[in-house]
């Protein structure tokens, strides 16, 4: 190499501010601290003024923003990750979109659907992409060799899907609507991410309930989604089976059945016989570790490049459509009879 020739200059980490530092905000800031390559948190940010400060000491180089505004407008800030409750997300979101810097905002898009086809039309007005919504789902291994299987056609054609999200038990106040905004949502939105088309009707089947059922509670519950195309899911959901977190999902197809979620962590062979199990984990960061640090890593690569948006990514229509079909679901539970999903044009 000639004294004139200099070595290419390494990328800058994306430096990234979290907005809301609480279970699962702070979870991020210990993925990206410890985990994710090509990226740092920055600034912090909550209502809570001392436990962002707690956060941002647990990190070399990071500080406190005292408000959202002040962290999305930051200079030392290149992207933002949202953690905030859920009602403040639409404002947050919108906010990212119109100082132009990308933000993974952990579901729900917004409280409603009206609030979350705002997000969807300020993007738009942008003229950028800039939404990516935290469906962690889509990036777990076992949900993306499934979405290739029937991308590839390799199951055929399509006809039910099967759908089971259980839960070891629920805090007080977890009401029948919180089953479907909380819960049956990420199954929502895997039916999109798997079958690519939307959910016209939804009906709530609701039986006698457990013997852990919450006063008023009706668990466990039965959703019955017909699609575009009239294609069936079915979503059980069972919140307090007081045994752990378990999710499983169920293809038929005309060429072949797919199962994913009944993972074996142990197999034993020994007299004076076999034991095939494993366990179950008591709630969803455990199962869903990895699905996580995919889609912040993935997150962080296509910041890093300019596209903003990773391919597996849920975008801010696909919360549209989440929040759209849950407002139909909770409606669902008193109606006794399948309830039309209404979806405005897409802009």
């Amino acid at each position: 190499m000639s004294s004139t020739d200099t070595a290419p200059a390494l990328p800058a980490d994306v430096r990234v501010g979290v907005i809301g530092v609480g279970q699962m905000g702070a979870d991020h800031v210990e993925r990206i601290a410890r985990r994710i390559k090509g990226a740092r948190v920055a600034v912090v940010t909550d209502y809570f003024r001392d436990k962002a400060q707690q956060i941002a000491d647990s990190v070399p180089g990071c500080r406190v923003a005292e408000t959202p505004e002040e962290l999305i407008a930051a200079d030392d800030v290149d992207a933002v990750l949202i953690a905030s409750p859920g009602a403040f997300h639409k404002d947050q979101a919108i906010a990212c979109i119109e100082a132009g810097k990308p933000v993974l905002c952990e579901k729900p898009l917004a409280m409603n659907p009206e609030d979350a086809y705002a997000v969807v039309e300020a993007e738009k007005a942008s003229g950028g992409q800039y939404v990516s919504l935290g469906f962690m789902r889509r990036f777990d291994r076992e949900y993306a060799e499934l979405k290739d299987a029937i991308d590839s056609g390799e199951l055929g054609e399509i006809s039910i899907l099967n759908c089971k999200h259980r839960n070891a038990t629920t805090l007080p106040g977890f009401v029948d609507s919180m089953m479907v905004y909380d819960s049956a949502v990420h199954e929502i939105d895997a039916i999109h991410y798997f079958l690519d088309e939307p959910i016209r009707e939804v009906q709530a089947i609701l039986p006698v309930p457990g013997p852990r059922a919450a006063e008023g509670q009706h668990d466990p519950m039965l959703l019955l989604f017909r699609t575009a195309s009239g294609r069936i899911v079915t979503d059980e959901l069972y919140v307090n089976t007081d045994s752990g977190y378990e999710v499983r999902t169920e293809v038929l197809g005309s060429q072949g059945i797919a199962t994913i979620g009944a993972e074996v962590h142990r197999v034993t062979t020994q007299k004076p016989g076999g034991q095939w199990g494993g366990s179950i984990p008591a709630d969803f960061r455990p199962r869903f570790i990895d699905a996580y640090d995919a889609e912040v890593q993935a997150w962080v690569a296509a910041v890093a490049d300019g596209t903003n948006i990773a391919a597996r990514s849920a975008r801010a229509w696909d919360g549209y459509l989440a929040a759209a079909t849950c407002e139909a679901a909770e409606k669902a539970l008193t109606a006794g009879t399948f309830v039309p999903v209404t979806v405005r044009p897409r802009p």
